[in-house]
């Protein structure tokens, strides 16, 4: 790829090139347990529980799988029959999980009850003491497993476990910049996860500062600003988006973050507790693109929806180098099609997302702001 550019167009020339060379893509967390009660019963009611795995970093390995990428799942599960089951599990849906590791007492979990009418959704955490509760640095040769690595990705999750678990998150950031890993990142601020004393907003900062590209929802975003968002309370595809204070709050983190160049910002809003109508920006390189909205009046399983986006914008932005519009509306087609999924995966195709891509833009419901 050789021709004349500023110097602008080529970094970003040299950054694309540079990903494509290497193929792999890593992601780092948890794996955990899901338990649910069936027929939307609450937690309270009954004498049966069903189970998934799932967990946000393996949530966007099955995805990326799914997709055809070469993706490795890295974690620490319990040396017991449920662990190699989790590992299997991913496995078998075509992670690669060769570098799991095994130890520790106990695999994390975590209780959903799901939300009906107007009862919201539930989730209790089970995770203190787990296999990847223990984790340290030095456990996993992230020399070996990033080398050949384009793209590592992690979330606030990761670090939010322990503090042994944080230092080896920060350990695994430190050698993938030693590497020149493209680092992706998803905000994933969850409270009730933070009880060994870090100060979460200061640790997810110093984990964006290290990224190159990010997820996060509106709610997320406003935490992390300490600043209001606008509203959004689509009822349908025809809602006006209130770009302009967006640009100034994506530019404002821009300046605050400068290393981080692809900001993805996904916005749902729960018009009933099985109707959801969905959006996202993405802020790239200076350009705030808009995407459609698109309503989900039949929603099956919200859970991994942000996992969903995630991974879209890293298969998208493999797939289809500098098409920035295109990144955008397919990472919001493979969230859109994770809500009809039931467990935390998407198992949405290529064929499925790009199927939907089109019909919203055949359908003119595809709106493509650029400020």
């Amino acid at each position: 790829m050789l021709y004349l550019c500023t110097t602008k167009q080529k970094q970003i020339t040299i950054y694309y090139i540079f990903i494509m060379e290497k193929k792999r893509i890593v992601t780092f967390g948890e794996l955990l347990l899901r338990f649910s009660k069936p027929d939307h019963l609450r937690l309270t009611q009954g004498d049966i529980f069903t189970s998934k795995y799932g967990g946000s970093e393996a949530n966007v390995a099955v995805s990326l799988a799914t997709l055809g990428e070469d993706v490795q799942y890295i974690t620490r599960l319990p040396d017991t029959p449920i662990g190699h089951a989790g590992a299997m599990c991913l496995a078998q849906l075509g992670v690669d999980t060769r570098h799991v590791l095994y130890g520790g007492n106990r695999i994390g979990t975590y209780y959903f009850e799901p939300a009906a009418g107007m009862r919201s959704a539930k989730v209790i955490y089970d995770r203190a003491n787990s296999a990847y509760y223990d984790l340290r640095p030095g456990m996993v040769d992230w020399h070996s497993i990033l080398k050949d690595a384009a793209i590592f990705h992690v979330s606030g999750i990761t670090a939010a476990i322990s503090q042994q678990a944080a230092d080896a998150t920060f350990e695994a950031l430190d050698i993938a910049d030693e590497l020149g890993v493209t680092v992706s990142f998803d905000i994933n601020y969850r409270k009730n996860l933070w009880r060994y004393g870090a100060d979460p907003r200061e640790t997810i900062s110093r984990m964006l500062a290290r990224c190159d590209m990010m997820f996060g929802d509106a709610i997320e975003f406003e935490w992390l600003c300490h600043r209001a968002q606008p509203p959004f309370t689509a009822t349908d595809s025809n809602f006006e988006m209130q770009m302009d204070e967006y640009r100034e709050w994506f530019d404002d983190l821009h300046a605050q973050f400068p290393r981080c160049r692809n900001w993805l910002m996904g916005m749902r809003n729960m018009v009933a507790s099985n109707h959801h109508t969905l959006t996202a920006l993405l802020w790239s390189d200076g350009e705030l693109l808009q995407a459609p909205i698109i309503d989900i009046p039949d929603v099956v399983d919200p859970v991994g929806v942000g996992d969903a986006f995630m991974a879209g914008l890293i298969h998208a932005y493999r797939a289809f180098p500098g098409n920035k519009q295109l990144h955008l509306n397919y990472s919001l087609a493979a969230s859109a099609l994770k809500n009809t999924v039931p467990g935390d995966f998407n198992l949405s195709s290529d064929d499925e997302i790009m199927s939907v891509v089109e019909q919203r833009y055949n359908e003119h419901s595809l709106y493509k702001t650029t400020i």
